[in-house]
């Protein structure tokens, strides 16, 4: 058996899962940026799954993480100084403005595949310093790297988390001393990085049925270690994590960053496959739009099931509605934090039901955008989604994403994708499987729901989309302050 450990952005995962990739069982808590409560949620959900399943028969144990929440930790004590600091908290927005100010973007983006903002582990650190915060024989860990540490009580990260830092070379895979400097810190405030799944050292003390000496990795971010769990590693086809937070991930051959990746806006980082990158696109409120629409178009929070029904109220077809879905701002590859939401082609015929379905509309629009970019980055066509996450239970969204795009969408059966390929990378480090393509191999993806575009309604929704959604993206993103 292999055990995944996810901190998300709402919930922390435990899952425990048959060699064959096949889920016993999945124990889910909210979760809390407060550290000792995060591992009590963790702690508490493997007592869970001991009660339901056992974990004597555990092999490894991979953690996976969101990809800038993080915290400085005692290295003497062990004890965090900070809580978490979570990747959509704002507080070190003039921290990311000073570096920008202060720096090369271009240079920067070819050493790390990022463009400064907020999130950033280094604008964090630097907000911290501002506070006060003291940085003697301290570290900075993500929420992955804390679990682990919780776990064995050895300090390590891995590259797919250390290069969303912004203070990471990628191309030489070291922490980046000389620019560490400039900010008053040096690489000693960061774990080591091993690479992706690598065991850390053993469990440390027997846990929950855990034997000691267990093998524990830190598996990476959450998105990547989802995109290979997926499968979503051959050109054409791209992951879309579609959460609270919706993300594309695609793969190609290592390579150095240039001019051409600079401009097409997208992040760029090491994948969780050795000698392969991963492009990535984001819309920080795509299932955040539809936590938004369920508060607001009724009296009290209208259930999943009840915006389901309601969405289907509004019949097939395109509601004629454009949202942009920008309550949180706009990612990659058109970021811009100041960008702000906007319902536009609205009619007194319209009901809370267009609305509703507007609003999945609206992000499906954005992840074309997203789509397009990717095709212009690549030169090669992409003609398939492999989707996981929490929206995919909602199946109108997936057809309306299906018949924006005119692309196949398949649902992959194993929802848990990103649980999944953290403990398939554990199982690749502890030798459960020869190499990541043998890990892959155990999985079944072709096993999940195929959503085929309607032509008619995908020339339909062509339309919108070039003649009202693009010029009003244009505007919002050129335009917000």
């Amino acid at each position: 058996m292999l055990l995944g450990i996810d901190i998300g952005t709402t919930h922390c995962k435990v899952g425990l899962f048959a060699p064959d990739g096949g889920a016993v069982h999945i124990a889910v808590r909210p979760t809390d940026y407060a550290p000792d409560a995060l591992w009590a949620a963790v702690d508490d959900a493997l007592a869970e799954i001991t009660r339901v399943a056992g974990l004597e028969s555990v092999a490894a144990i991979g953690i996976s993480s969101m990809a800038e929440t993080g915290l400085l930790l005692d290295c003497a004590t062990g004890e965090a100084r900070t809580p978490f600091l979570p990747w959509f908290d704002r507080c070190a927005e003039a921290e990311a403005i000073a570096i920008a100010r202060e720096s090369d973007a271009y240079e920067r983006f070819c050493r790390t595949g990022l463009r400064i903002n907020y999130k950033s582990g280094l604008a964090k650190l630097l907000w911290l310093q501002a506070q006060g915060a003291d940085f003697t024989g301290a570290v900075w860990l993500s929420a992955a790297d804390y679990v682990a540490y919780r776990l064995t009580g050895a300090m390590a990260t891995d590259p797919t988390l250390a290069a969303r830092t912004f203070a990471f070379d990628i191309a030489a895979g070291t922490w980046d001393a000389e620019w560490l400097a400039r900010w008053r810190l040096t690489p000693a405030h960061f774990p080591p990085v091993l690479p992706s799944g690598t065991t850390l050292v053993g469990l440390r003390a027997s846990l929950h049925g855990l034997k000691p000496g267990i093998p524990v990795a830190v598996a990476g971010h959450d998105h990547v270690c989802a995109a290979f769990a997926a499968g979503a590693t051959t050109p054409g086809v791209i992951f879309d994590s579609l959460g609270t937070a919706e993300t594309l991930v695609g793969a190609r051959p290592t390579q150095p960053l240039g001019e051409r990746d600079y401009a097409s806006g997208f992040i760029y980082g090491p994948h969780v496959i050795p000698g392969c990158q991963f492009w990535m696109s984001s819309l920080s409120a795509s299932g955040g739009s539809v936590e938004w629409a369920r508060a607001l178009l009724s009296d009290t929070p209208l259930s999943y099931a009840d915006f389901v029904a309601l969405v289907a109220a509004a019949g097939p077809d395109p509601t004629g509605i454009v949202y942009a879905p920008y309550l949180a701002g706009s990612g990659a590859p058109r970021a811009n934090p100041a960008a702000h939401a906007v319902f536009a082609g609205l009619t007194a015929p319209h009901t809370r039901a267009h609305l509703a379905k507007a609003v999945l509309e609206g992000t499906a629009y954005e992840v074309e955008s997203m789509r397009r970019a990717a095709e212009a980055l690549t030169g090669q066509p992409i003609t398939a989604f492999i989707v996981a996450g929490g929206g995919e239970k909602n199946p109108h969204w997936l057809h309306i994403k299906a018949d924006v795009s005119g692309c196949t969408l398949h649902a992959y059966e194993q929802i848990e994708a990103t649980l999944l390929g953290a403990a398939l990378l554990a199982g690749v480090g502890a030798g459960v499987y020869v190499d990541h393509a043998a890990a892959q191999a155990v999985l079944n993806v072709d096993s999940g729901i195929v959503y085929h575009p309607d032509k008619q309604r995908h020339a339909r929704y062509r339309v919108i989309y070039e003649q009202q959604y693009i010029p009003l993206q244009t505007f919002l993103l050129e335009h917000a302050s």
